[in-house]
């Protein structure tokens, strides 16, 4: 699988692959890691818990470092996109849980 993050011009080629899934009554989740040509190395996992109460929860937990010169560049900026994109995450959730 690639994914395409970025917006417009500024998008990048990210190669990786899942590396485990689990699907339970009331937990379900994956993680995928990085692959060669993906800018950064690491994993990142998404996991959905449903609480007796109905509460939902999403947790998202990622470790990376660049793979690529340029990556290194970016800085605390990339720390400050990869919350972004959790964030992006949640509200997708909230959004699909509470239409």
């Amino acid at each position: 699988m690639t994914t395409r993050p970025g917006l417009g011009p500024f998008r990048m080629h990210a190669p990786c692959a899942v590396v485990w899934a689990e699907e339970g009554e009331r937990r379900a989740g994956f993680g995928y890691g990085t692959l060669a040509g993906h800018p950064l190395r690491g994993e990142e996992a998404f996991v959905v818990t449903l609480d007796p109460d109905g509460t939902v929860w999403l947790d998202v937990v990622a470790f990376s470092r660049p793979a690529r010169w340029w990556v290194w560049l970016a800085g605390p900026t990339l720390t400050a996109f990869q919350r972004a994109y959790a964030h992006r995450c949640g509200a997708a959730l909230r959004h699909l849980t509470h239409p």
